[in-house]
């Protein structure tokens, strides 16, 4: 028996073919039963995704963590402007500034976000040292839990490793703020650790590669880590380190409101463990709505790349024309990383990405496809705008150039989802911490019954 045979598809969660006519006439009653005319939505004022007729997000919750702005109001009307994002009232566009020559922007970042200030170089230094020393997994767990039934979806592994580290900690269920703060420290050094491992044991059983399991080196960030950990030759530059520090950076926070930062919320209000509550915002980030857009972005690419002249403009314009009447790539009549709930005229995170691109691409030689992207961008705003009649503007997103820049650093896509989650445990653990601080209510939101109520009738008299 081969190493890639111990893994093979268990049928368990099969369901016998014979019971097809019952799971199709089943299928046909839940889409029956299940859907609700939209009109009454709007009857009944439902604000669907929790935003209002204009996209804005209802006002739901107040955190001092970030800030995301896309817009100024002058004279009571809403007026897009460049937008910004601020952490614990910091711009992140100076954050980022301030470390163009330092190493360490992400741990600095993290501090920043679970304490509520900027650390003196002594508490850096001290940060530094603990999440170094939680930055190890036993050789049991790598070995019973994660190298055990992998997982070709990391995210799912990630989700698996989380919950099961519940066993292993003697006050798993203790919430108070104190105890979920050493859980925070502990599941924001693991993170990255968890997720490489992972991939690598995927690689290994499921592809027959070599197994690599790198231990962490003492001194370096979280961004020079995870290069060393993932590359054979464990090397890398101090530009694609840079950059990859960077995008930790900029995915590591984003408001209360956005999907897995709102689970976080909801579900740390319900009183749950440290585990399932991140478990649960890792499952939302999981989503293709919400952390999964810079893969799209990037197969979208591929297919620009493959069917059309794309160092023509007219032609590029075309296929892109294509794209949004559902003619071309996925049928779905979108651009994949143009457009945002909140930012208008750009997404800062956005804008500092490019950059790092516009300088990885020039390392790696990589600048014609580089300006495929920018001719894109260019062209992709405008072109949405008109097809769909929009007085807002429409501006690239962070997945835009993300998953070029992951591409470039050679991040094997399947952790382009997980990287973000690496990034982001750091706002979810704070966002979990400012509830509980607070102590608010558990998140409770209402549903309008809409069905009808109906008289019991028995079992053998029903037709």
């Amino acid at each position: 028996m081969t190493i890639l045979d111990t893994q093979e598809k268990d049928p368990m969660l099969e369901l016998d073919k014979s019971w097809t006519p019952e799971f199709e006439q089943w299928l046909d009653y839940c889409m029956t039963s299940g859907r609700i005319d939209p009109n009454l939505y709007q009857e009944y004022d439902v604000k669907r995704g929790l935003r209002d007729s204009t996209g804005k997000g209802v006002l739901t919750g107040l955190t001092e963590i970030s800030d995301v702005n896309g817009y100024e109001i002058v004279e009571g009307r809403r007026i897009p402007v460049d937008g910004s994002l601020f952490y614990q009232g910091y711009n992140v566009t100076d954050l980022i500034r301030s470390h163009q020559e330092r190493r360490f922007a992400f741990e600095e970042t993290t501090y920043l976000l679970l304490f509520g200030s900027l650390p003196t170089r002594k508490q850096l230094d001290t940060f530094l040292k603990i999440l170094a020393e939680l930055q190890t997994l036993s050789v049991r767990f790598v070995r019973d839990v994660i190298m055990k039934a992998s997982s070709e979806n990391i995210m799912n592994a990630l989700q698996r490793c989380i919950l099961t580290l519940y066993t292993y900690d003697d006050r798993a269920d203790d919430i108070s703020v104190s105890n979920v703060l050493r859980q925070s420290l502990q599941l924001i050094a693991k993170m990255p650790l968890i997720a490489v491992y992972s991939y690598h044991s995927y690689q290994h059983f499921r592809k027959g590669e070599d197994l690599l399991i790198r231990n962490p080196k003492k001194g370096l960030s979280f961004a020079e880590n995870l290069l060393f950990m993932l590359r054979p030759d464990g090397k890398y530059s101090a530009l694609e380190a840079q950059v990859l520090d960077t995008c930790l950076v900029l995915h590591a926070e984003h408001g209360g409101g956005n999907n897995s930062t709102f689970t976080t919320h909801v579900v740390t209000s319900s009183g749950t463990d440290t585990y399932s509550a991140v478990a649960a915002s890792i499952g939302s980030l999981k989503g293709p709505r919400h952390g999964g857009a810079n893969l799209k972005v990037q197969n979208m690419f591929a297919n620009i790349r493959e069917n059309c002249s794309w160092k023509d403009p007219e032609s590029l314009r075309s296929y892109l024309e294509l794209i949004l009447d559902k003619k071309a790539f996925d049928k779905t009549g979108l651009i994949y990383g143009m457009g945002h709930a909140v930012y208008t005229q750009s997404d800062p995170r956005c804008v500092i990405l490019k950059e790092y691109a516009r300088a990885l691409a020039e390392e790696k030689h990589l600048t014609e496809e580089f300006q495929l992207y920018e001719r894109v961008e260019e062209m992709a705003g405008e072109m949405i705008m008109n097809k769909r009649q929009l007085f807002k503007p429409v501006c690239p997103n962070v997945d835009f150039y993300s998953g070029f820049v992951y591409s470039m650093l050679g991040i094997p896509t399947e952790l382009f989802t997980p990287l973000f989650a690496i990034s982001r445990i750091s706002g979810w653990c704070s966002h979990r911490l400012e509830e509980l601080v607070n102590q608010g209510k558990i998140i409770r939101p209402a549903y309008k019954y809409v069905g009808r109520h109906r008289g019991f009738t028995d079992l053998d008299e029903r037709g």
